[in-house]
């Protein structure tokens, strides 16, 4: 086992907005698919890193409590703004963190889930 996580899902309500929203906020394309009845957006990743999908059903409710996923950007101001014109808001920071792990933000996204954002140092 290379890492603990091997998998996220973020909850939506409307797949095509949240689609849209991760898509022009992060800069990437995610694969649509239907796995079990239930619809996703997958984001890039290649195995063996960590992969996660939006995804959209009765079982999954967006939130702001509860776990936090942090989304890796390689600027994260960028992409603070494209959240901010994407209808999404920064909650807390941006705020560096010692020992040169990165900066990191907290989103409100399109769909009212609680989003971390991480910019390595």
């Amino acid at each position: 086992m290379t890492t603990l996580i091997n998998w996220f899902e973020i909850p939506v309500h409307d797949l095509e907005r949240a689609v849209t929203f991760y898509q022009e906020a992060l800069g990437v394309t995610l694969r649509r698919e239907t796995v079990a009845g239930i619809e996703m957006a997958i984001f890039p990743h290649t195995k063996p890193a960590t992969g996660g999908a939006l995804v959209k059903g009765e079982l999954f409710t967006p939130s702001q409590a509860g776990a936090v996923v942090y989304l890796a950007t390689p600027d994260l101001a960028t992409t603070l703004e494209r959240v901010a014109a994407m209808g999404g808001a920064c909650s807390v920071g941006p705020v560096v963190l010692p020992h040169d792990i990165g900066t990191i933000a907290l989103i409100i996204d399109c769909e009212g889930n609680r989003v971390g954002l991480h910019q390595p140092a």
